[in-house]
């Protein structure tokens, strides 16, 4: 079977084709990392997540959270459930672990943006 990718790991999105059929065969990476990328989304596609979670009493509705880790991709769905549970109060400093190990993975919620006291 034939599958095709565009490689997200750098600005050139090379096209990659992959020919899975008796030994893998990948083509049209400019770099090695294409190549590895491939491969993971084959064997265990995984994913980062960059959202918002609420925050009470800010000068900003909302506080940008990411995630320090990939996650599997068929828990996302899982991970932005216990994300949108999530309700800081102001003030939040990015650097701050909202969540520690999500869905007991090796990735904590982090917060990228500052949030003050209103």
């Amino acid at each position: 079977m034939t599958r095709k990718f565009t490689c997200i790991i750098c600005p050139n999105g090379c096209e990659i084709t992959a020919e899975t059929e008796g030994s893998l065969t990948i083509t049209g990476a400019a770099c090695p990392r294409g190549t590895d990328y491939v491969k993971q989304e084959l064997t265990a596609p995984v994913r980062n997540i960059a959202t918002s979670v609420l925050v009470k009493e800010g000068d900003l509705p909302l506080a940008s959270v990411r995630l320090t880790a990939p996650i599997p991709r068929e828990r996302i769905f899982d991970a932005m459930k216990e994300i949108r549970s999530c309700v800081l109060t102001a003030p939040v400093q990015a650097g701050t672990v909202v969540i520690h190990q999500l869905l007991g993975y090796d990735s904590d919620v982090i917060v990228t943006k500052d949030v003050e006291k209103a």
